[in-house]
């Protein structure tokens, strides 16, 4: 009885430093995060099996939404991610430059933008940041998208990763 009762002071105290979007969802949750040192949102990734995530690269600018309605017949090139809903788009960028060249360049903007189905079947796509190749503290090109995580971009599984991979001459 007594460690219920210093469990839910616990939880008391977490509850009330986190902010309402912190909030837990429920109890339980609240009380699982306490013993794991996760903030609510946080993925355990030792626990939790992670997502495919397709993505589709592409130099100078971003694929077609009508070319994602006939994958099979088009010839996008394509990596398969494994990752979680709170990788960061800095996160995906690094695994990124590991398979495109292109990306690896230091002067390489990569824009991304996801792709998916409206009600009526049709492919459409939104654009929901951009990462520079590489970023030294205090660079001008320092973007805040960089730490946007998929799950804050409203990133549904079964949605696609258009990557735009673009080459700026002047840095």
């Amino acid at each position: 009885f007594h460690r219920l009762k210093d469990t839910e002071k616990k939880r008391r105290e977490v509850a009330a430093t986190m902010s309402t979007r912190d909030q837990p969802k429920s109890e339980v949750s609240a009380v699982t995060n306490i013993r794991k040192g996760l903030k609510s949102g946080d993925v355990n990734r030792e626990k939790t099996c992670p997502l495919l995530l397709r993505v589709f690269p592409r130099n100078g600018g971003h694929n077609r939404p009508e070319d994602f309605h006939r994958l099979k017949d088009t010839k996008l090139d394509e990596v398969q991610i494994y990752t979680w809903k709170d990788a960061t788009l800095r996160e995906l960028t690094e695994l990124i430059k590991d398979v495109q060249d292109s990306a690896k360049r230091s002067n390489a903007r990569i824009d991304f933008a996801f792709v998916y189905p409206d009600l009526g079947g049709r492919f459409v796509s939104r654009r929901v940041g951009s990462c520079w190749s590489t970023v030294r503290k205090g660079d001008r090109r320092d973007t805040s998208d960089d730490a946007k995580t998929l799950d804050e971009l409203r990133f549904q599984i079964g949605d696609y990763l258009d990557v735009a991979i673009y080459q700026n001459s002047h840095n």
